[in-house]
């Protein structure tokens, strides 16, 4: 079993608020998960916000979808016309 502190809890404007000790190591503005479970507390760090979308369980979602072949990715020269500008690309 871990070390054992004593906070007090306090009022906060409307809500209650709990004043933990130093030695917690907590800085001001972390964020923290707090769990009631049959009148016992536990908190501990929130997760880290994932700066990356992980789509690596994408693959194979979608059956229907197959890769495109090499002959399918080329594209035929056409005109453009882009604000009565008519544009040869090619």
């Amino acid at each position: 079993m871990g070390k054992e502190y004593r906070a007090k809890v306090f009022k906060s404007g409307n809500s209650v608020a709990l004043r933990l000790p130093k030695e917690l190591g907590l800085k001001d503005g972390d964020v923290m998960v707090l769990r009631e479970e049959q009148g016992h507390f536990e908190f501990e760090p929130a997760p880290a916000k994932a700066d990356r979308i992980d789509v690596s369980g994408f693959w194979g979602s979608m059956p229907g979808l197959k890769p495109l072949s090499p002959e399918d990715r080329l594209i035929e020269p056409r005109e453009l016309d882009w604000e009565g500008k008519l544009l040869k690309r090619g």
